[in-house]
Order: structure tokens, then C-alpha cells, then sequence
């Protein structure tokens, strides 16, 4: 598999990333099972450390680094969970991190980075800029930069998800996971079809954001302009490390538009008692929609993660 991280590396680094991490639960529901028509395992990634799966690529890539890197820290730039990720692995390791973040990124995102220790430095909101201020941090610092998803040392950290679901010894028909960067769905289908190869890998992608949907579908990267959807968790195009791989092993990428998720996060609120982000509900929201494809099923969804903006319910 090209130099893709193998089934031992993503099992090493499972084994590397235990201080960091909660090994979560995966749950279930009798009563969305019925409405399915199918017997869904929610691994719950919104109990994760930093409240999202984006802990586990950011301690992997943080745990990695050398010990000349250690000294002048970390830098990365995002609006989301990757920067409360990347600021709390690297407090945890000792070591310091600049996080470069759109000035429109919401306060609880800023709140949770500073609360970690990160040092924001902030940029207007476009890519051009987040780019151009990283580059400068990097320069002025010595600082490496650990991309959100686009990075080996991070798909093969959030690739221990669904080890972890293996682990439980369920016999699954269908893992599913959301798909924004691609790094969580790379990782998920790597891990799947080495352990697996029978059971289909499924990708969920928002209508307002459906650059993974359409790339896959034309074999080509086409970049995400102008996303718009409620799931802010996916509005970053594709990577074109995690592309290669979806391209290799994932089999069908479904989309829903925003009233559907709003519908499943909500099912999930009222069912579950849990709390998740728009982003997570993607995947429940595609099966509903496609209920045909997995009747008496059994099927894994990964639940992203859980920091949503509560004064912004959208219900």
C-alpha cells in the first residue's frame, strides 16, 4: 500500500499515544436501530480528550517528533479542533505551541486553545493569510509545523479510532465516518481493510461541502470553494495524501444536505442523552438517508467529536 502507514505502525502508535487519550466507549440505541432498520455502533469520539478524535493525530505527530524539534515547539493553523488538539499534546509533552487562527474562528475554539496552553496568533480569515502568518511563526520560532490532516504522522493517530472499534471484536459490515480534511476517513479505511478487507468503508460529506463527494467521483482533487453548510467541522477541502487513500480503499462517499444532519444531531441529542457537533451527525444522517444499503447490517459511525457552540443550537 504505497507508503501508506501500515497495520503495525497504526498499532505502535496506538501503543505510543495511551497518555494522551481516553479509549472511548461505543454505544448504541434500540430505538434509532429500529428507525434504521439496521444495528449501529456509535464509537463516541465526542468523549475524547479535547472533545473530538483530533487528539489522537496531534499526540501521534507531537509523541514523534525528535528531541532537537521538542525545543522549539509546535505550530499549526487552524479555526477548530485540530488547534485545541495540537496545543494540549504539546503542553502535555512539555513543549510550547503557536496556533494561527482566523480572527472569525468562534470564541470557544479560541477559549479552548488558550485554555491548553496555546499561543494564538491571530489572521484574517482566508487561507492565503493563515498560510502566510504560519510561515512567518514557523521562521521566527524554528517551530514544525503539523498539519490538520494532511500528514502522515496525524492519519496514522487517527487511525488508532478504529482500531480501537475492532478491538471490541464487533463483526462490522460498514464503518462509517465524516469527512471534511480526510484525514479521519484515510485513517479509518486504512485500518479497516488491513484488518477487514470485506467490510465497506463509507465516507459522509455535507451537500455545502461536497469536494470529497465530487473528487472521489471524478478521480481527480477538486478543491472545495466556498463551502457552506451548518457542519463546520468539514468545510476544509480534501488532502491529497488522504485523497490517495480514499481513492484506494474507500467504497461509496453519500451526501446529505443541512436539514438532514440538523434532523440526525438532533435524533442523537433526544435518543443517546449525548452531546455532539453538526460534523458528527453527517454519518447517521446518510444512513437514514440510504436506509436500503444497510438493512440488517451491522455498522460502525464514528462520532467525530462534541464541541458544539451551545448558545447556537440548531434546534
Amino acid at each position: 500500500m504505497k507508503n501508506f502507514p501500515t497495520l503495525e505502525e497504526i498499532r505502535i502508535a496506538h501503543q505510543r499515544i495511551q497518555p494522551f487519550i481516553h479509549k472511548t466507549p461505543i454505544m448504541s440505541s434500540e430505538a434509532i436501530n429500529q428507525m434504521a432498520g439496521c444495528e449501529i455502533f456509535f464509537k463516541c469520539e465526542n468523549f475524547q480528550k479535547v472533545g473530538a478524535f483530533k487528539a489522537r493525530g496531534a499526540a501521534n505527530a507531537v509523541v514523534k517528533l525528535t528531541e532537537e524539534q521538542k525545543k522549539n515547539g509546535v505550530a499549526t493553523h487552524s479555526s477548530g479542533n485540530h488547534a485545541a488538539a495540537l496545543a494540549r499534546a504539546a503542553t502535555v509533552a512539555g513543549i510550547k505551541s503557536y496556533i494561527v487562527m482566523p480572527s472569525s474562528a468562534p470564541e470557544i475554539k479560541k477559549k479552548a486553545v488558550k485554555s491548553y496552553g496555546g499561543e494564538i496568533i491571530e489572521c484574517e480569515p482566508n487561507l492565503i493569510a493563515r498560510e502566510t502568518t504560519l510561515n512567518t511563526v514557523v521562521e521566527k520560532t524554528g517551530a514544525t509545523f503539523i498539519p490538520p490532516y494532511d500528514y502522515f504522522d496525524v492519519i496514522e493517530g487517527q487511525a488508532t479510532c478504529a482500531l480501537e472499534m475492532w478491538e471490541e471484536g464487533i463483526d462490522f459490515h460498514t464503518i462509517m465516518a465524516p469527512v471534511g480534511g480526510g484525514g479521519l476517513l484515510g485513517g479509518t479505511a486504512l485500518t479497516t481493510k488491513y484488518i477487514s478487507p470485506i467490510t465497506k468503508v463509507i465516507g459522509a460529506e455535507p451537500e455545502g461541502a461536497d469536494d470529497a463527494f465530487r473528487s472521489f467521483q471524478s478521480k481527480k482533487l477538486i478543491p472545495m470553494q466556498g463551502p457552506n453548510t451548518i457542519a463546520d467541522g468539514l468545510l476544509t477541502s480534501l488532502g491529497k495524501l488522504n485523497f490517495e487513500i480514499i481513492l484506494d480503499h474507500v467504497d461509496d462517499i453519500l451526501t446529505v444536505n443541512d436539514e438532514e444532519i440538523i434532523a440526525a444531531m438532533r435524533l442523537i441529542y433526544e435518543r443517546m442523552k449525548i452531546v455532539i457537533e453538526p460534523s458528527c451527525a453527517v454519518p447517521l444522517a446518510a444512513l437514514l438517508k440510504n436506509k436500503e444499503h444497510f438493512k440488517g447490517q451491522k455498522v460502525g459511525i464514528i462520532l467525530s467529536g462534541g464541541n458544539v457552540d451551545l448558545e447556537k443550537l440548531p434546534f
